[in-house]
């Protein structure tokens, strides 16, 4: 396949919150990526409902996915068409459009020896929407080589926010919270000299049970800033219960989602500890969690750590970024804005880019953060 003969892709991606689309339309022909512009496109309330209730079996699954990843395109559309009118681009004028759609399942090869995950859309009815070709499905290769299918966005945190003279780690808290370790070019080499690879995993929860909560408790999408979470106090018992959870302790490479941190997962919890607490306790207490599971990595997996930039909806909430100043001493902590790239665009540059990438037919999983056996493409193309 002959190059793209423009530099300028689309990414959109719809994570664990389900809150809505997030898109961006990347220019990559300077020596880093220019978004020239930027769209949120909210779900409808039917949708996110759907796709909630997809997150667990249920009667008549295939009929009902089917919908919702009609549904699903239609937003991803409405996105791509508020990009191109606010950047005066034309479809003619996007090789791609990154699409990463909505997991409804996610069980790589850590759970049971089974290996798959499934991202619910319609790539071929974006494509006949939107007039511009579509590579969608970028994990399921990465599962097919033994590895963890996610996350894939380590690549680009590295040419992003890497940096030659100090080791980081770049943290996105979506709906699960993931890091990736990058080292300073010479730190700590390995054996022969190597310079340490780029590393990165699934944390834990990130906003997904924050925002059940308060959605349960107060009607809210998400506690803004945590100023909620902030006025509550944290339950220390209840917060080693949750910790005591298996995937926390496990070694990488793995990936999570709410397969296994899902509302139920919560309430089975509260009810084994026996506690009788205010429901601001809670969400104080999910806060924390949210927060030391991140740092405990980072304390165990990047100990050189001197800066953490953090993506993602988790860097709006004030509460969990002083949690995680505080756990992580020494560290500076800060949101990826102040380096130039607004928190919510960073997912959204990533799957441009691995649209980039398949086009050229160059890998986009890195194997030392998957555990796949090796490199490889990602994604598949639906033309225009």
């Amino acid at each position: 396949m002959q190059t793209a003969p423009t530099e300028r892709f689309i990414g959109i991606m719809s994570g664990t919150s389900m809150d809505g689309a997030d898109g961006v339309l990347v220019d990559f022909s300077g020596p880093r990526p220019a978004v020239l512009a930027a769209a949120h496109q909210p779900f409808p309330p039917e949708l996110r409902q759907a796709f909630a209730a997809l997150q667990q079996p249920g009667e008549d699954e295939i009929h009902r996915e089917a919908l919702a990843a009609n549904g699903l395109a239609r937003v991803y559309a409405a996105c791509v068409a508020a990009l191109l009118r606010d950047a005066g681009q034309a479809p003619a004028d996007i090789a791609a459009i990154g699409a990463h759609g909505q997991t409804v399942r996610h069980r790589p090869a850590l759970y049971d020896g089974i290996g798959y995950t499934r991202q619910s859309q319609q790539p071929a009815l974006l494509a006949e929407l939107s007039g511009i070709d579509v590579v969608a499905d970028f994990r399921s290769r990465d599962v097919a080589a033994g590895g963890q299918g996610a996350p894939l966005v380590p690549a680009l945190h590295q040419a992003l926010f890497g940096d030659a003279a100090e080791t980081r780690v770049a943290c996105n808290i979506g709906g699960i919270s993931n890091i990736s370790v990058l080292p300073a070019a010479g730190a700590n080499r390995g054996e022969g000299g190597a310079a340490r690879p780029v590393t990165g995993f699934d944390c834990g929860p990130g906003n997904v049970l924050l925002d059940y909560w308060i959605d349960r408790h107060r009607g809210l999408a998400y506690d803004a800033d945590g100023a909620w979470g902030a006025s509550g106090a944290i339950d220390q018992a209840l917060l080693a219960c949750l910790l005591a959870e298996p995937y926390f302790s496990a070694a990488p490479p793995k990936s999570t989602g709410r397969d296994l941190f899902h509302p139920a997962w919560l309430e089975n919890h509260l009810a084994h500890s026996g506690a009788s607490l205010k429901p601001v306790d809670v969400q104080a207490t999910l806060a924390a969690l949210t927060a030391e599971a991140i740092a405990r990595d980072i304390r165990a997996y990047a100990p050189d750590a001197a800066r953490l930039i953090v993506c993602g909806g988790g860097a709006r909430n004030g509460f969990v970024m002083a949690r995680l100043a505080q756990a992580l001493p020494g560290v500076t902590v800060q949101s990826s804005d102040d380096l130039g790239v607004p928190v919510s665009q960073v997912e959204g540059i990533a799957f441009a880019w691995l649209a980039r990438q398949m086009l050229r037919r160059a890998p986009g999983n890195v194997p030392t953060v998957t555990g796949a056996v090796g490199p490889r493409v990602l994604g598949a193309l639906y033309p225009r």
